[in-house]
C-alpha cells in the first residue's frame, strides 16, 4: 500500500463511520442540488432569475420591455467576452444572491453592485454599437463616470427595460402574474398580506 493509500483510508474501526458521513454529505448535496435548482442556473433562461422570489419585480418589468424580444437576463447581467469570465461571474454573483437568499438578508431595494454596473454598462455598449460610436460614448466606464467623464447609459435611459422598480414590496401584483414561478407559500403570504392592507 502506498504512502498516498495509507494517508486517504481511513483505520478498519472508522471505514463504517467515515462512509456514513460521506454519504450523508454527498445525499445533502444532491438534496440540495435539487431543491435550489442550481441545474436550471447554467442556462441562460430568464425565468431562473425568479428562482429567488426577490427577482419577480425585475422579471416581470423586463418581460414588459422592448429587451425581452432581443435578450435575456444574462445578456445584459454577465459578461460576455469569454466563456470561463461569463460564469465565473455567474459562480460568484449567484453564490452571493444565494446566501443572501438563505438568511434572509435581501434588501427590500434591491440595487446592483459596482462589479454589476461595470458588466452591464459594457453589455449595453456591446449591443448599441452604433449609437455609442456616433455620440463617442464606447469608451465609458464605471471609473470614467466616478471621475466625472461621462454617464452611465442608465443615467439618461432610466427605465431600460425595468422601469421604475422601487422595492419588493412596491408591487405585490407581480407575484400574482408569474404565479408559474413562484412557490405557494410566496404565494399565500402576499395575498394574505394584500387582504391585510385592504
Amino acid at each position: 500500500m502506498s504512502n498516498l493509500t495509507k494517508l486517504l483510508v481511513p483505520p478498519t474501526s472508522w471505514q463504517k463511520p467515515v462512509i456514513i458521513v460521506i454519504g450523508i454529505i454527498i445525499g445533502l448535496g444532491a438534496y440540495l442540488f435539487n431543491v435550489s435548482n442550481a441545474s436550471s442556473y447554467l442556462s441562460d433562461d430568464s425565468k431562473t432569475c425568479v428562482n429567488c422570489h426577490v427577482m419577480n419585480t425585475q422579471y416581470v418589468s423586463w418581460s414588459h420591455s422592448s429587451h425581452r424580444s432581443a435578450t435575456n437576463c444574462n445578456d445584459c447581467h454577465v459578461p460576455q467576452d469569454n466563456f470561463i469570465n461569463k460564469y465565473l461571474f455567474k459562480a460568484k454573483d449567484g453564490m452571493g444572491h444565494a446566501y443572501a437568499f438563505t438568511m434572509r438578508l435581501e434588501p427590500q431595494v434591491i440595487k446592483i453592485k459596482d462589479a454589476g454596473k461595470e458588466v452591464v454598462q459594457q453589455n449595453c455598449i456591446r449591443c448599441h454599437t452604433f449609437p455609442n460610436e456616433e455620440v463617442g460614448t464606447n469608451s465609458i466606464n464605471l471609473t470614467a463616470c466616478e471621475q466625472g467623464k461621462g454617464k452611465m447609459c442608465w443615467d439618461c435611459h432610466r427605465e431600460v427595460p425595468h422601469g421604475r422598480v422601487r422595492s419588493l414590496s412596491a408591487s405585490p401584483v407581480i407575484i400574482y402574474e408569474q404565479k408559474d414561478n413562484v412557490p405557494q407559500w410566496i404565494i399565500d403570504h402576499t395575498r394574505k398580506n394584500t387582504q391585510l392592507e385592504k
